[in-house]
């Protein structure tokens, strides 16, 4: 229709992360609202490339954050998702789970915080067994740096002292905790919350903490038990399917904590039970534009951000032109339990007086 409203989102992302997250359902579906998702050339200026509604992007370097700046100046009415200083505190393991404990979040039975945890930046240090002697194994080394490379993901669950001598510093050595070999995976995208659960480490006892090998290695904990040989008995026992999940209003407010803490949209945080209280919950990693492909209906989950984002954009330009003109945000706040949409709003597919906002914005 010649009268149809719709918006240009561009898209700016490493092949690997375009192959898994552009599929043709979320063009489709982002198409049929609207919303049309435009593939950003990273190495021509991004100035030169045509009108965007909001700039979506994986990307880093200095170059890039150029880029992105330039295209801020020049389109000061376009959303950038995410800033790039927002986003490089989640390269850092240690400042990315500082804004948890910063939160201040009021529950009536749930606690939460983070794993004790101290930074390693030498062998000196890391043989140094009173420098982290509140720690106690077994520990999991993480390296500090969390840029999303394949190195950055390669972790070890450490026994014992022994376990040390395959460490190269600078690592985070964070606590160990039993948590029923299972882990919830929080997916944010704005204000939108959606939960899933996944097979993770399994317990460790203390008759096991004497006859482990001094050292696992692995790759991320929510892919232990299906790309790892680990304790094939253990994962035979247990049932996900019983597991319960944490409260969904509890892991809401976690979450919108967060976005603003971090000032950042896109992301996911890992979460535990302890299973030394059922009421405490641990975030022990929290990772920027996660695989969203993953979750199940991420191609609605993203469509109605996107509309959200733009919508916005529209609505702060009308108020700034005209203070008696009616742009609506659309807002929807749904919460998922292991990977199924609740509520019953759906979302709005039209905005009024569109080819106003248009103008304005283009």
């Amino acid at each position: 229709m010649a009268d149809e409203c719709r918006f240009r989102i561009g898209y700016a992302l490493a092949p690997k992360k375009q192959n898994s997250f552009i599929r043709d359902s979320l063009l489709n579906l982002a198409g049929s609202r609207g919303v049309d998702l435009v593939k950003i050339d990273p190495t021509l200026p991004l100035v030169d490339q045509g009108l965007f509604d909001c700039v979506l992007h994986k990307l880093y370097g200095e170059e890039w954050k150029q880029q992105l700046e330039e295209f801020r100046l020049r389109n000061p009415n376009a959303a950038i998702v995410d800033p790039p200083d927002a986003i490089e505190r989640l390269h850092n393991r240690i400042s990315m789970l500082q804004a948890v404990s910063d939160l201040r979040i009021e529950s009536r039975n749930e606690t939460f915080g983070i794993p004790k945890q101290i930074v390693i930046y030498d062998n000196e240090t890391l043989f140094d067994g009173q420098a982290w002697e509140s720690l106690k194994f077994p520990v999991i080394a993480k390296p500090l740096v969390a840029d999303g490379s394949a190195r950055s993901h390669r972790m070890n669950l450490v026994f014992n002292h022994d376990g040390l001598n395959k460490l190269r510093p600078p690592i985070v050595l964070q606590e160990f905790v039993n948590h029923g070999g299972v882990i919830f995976k929080v997916y944010v995208v704005g204000q939108y919350v959606r939960c899933v659960k996944r097979k993770s480490l399994p317990d460790v006892s203390e008759e096991k903490l004497g006859v482990s090998e001094s050292v696992l290695s692995f790759s991320q904990v929510s892919n232990v038990a299906s790309n790892e040989k680990v304790d094939d008995k253990y994962y035979k026992m247990m049932h996900l399917d019983d597991t319960e999940m944490p409260p969904q209003s509890f892991l809401a407010d976690i979450a919108n904590g967060l976005r603003h803490a971090l000032k950042l949209n896109l992301f996911n945080f890992d979460v535990i039970r302890d299973a030394r209280s059922g009421s405490r919950y641990l975030i022990i990693d929290i990772n920027y534009f996660p695989g969203y492909a993953k979750v199940p209906g991420y191609e609605a989950l993203l469509t109605d951000f996107f509309l959200d984002v733009v919508n916005k954009e529209e609505k702060e330009v009308a108020k700034f032109v005209s203070s008696d003109k009616d742009i609506r945000k659309i807002v929807s706040d749904n919460f998922c339990s292991d990977g199924n949409e609740i509520g019953p709003d759906e979302m709005e597919k039209s905005i009024q007086s569109c080819h106003q906002c248009q103008q304005i914005t283009r």
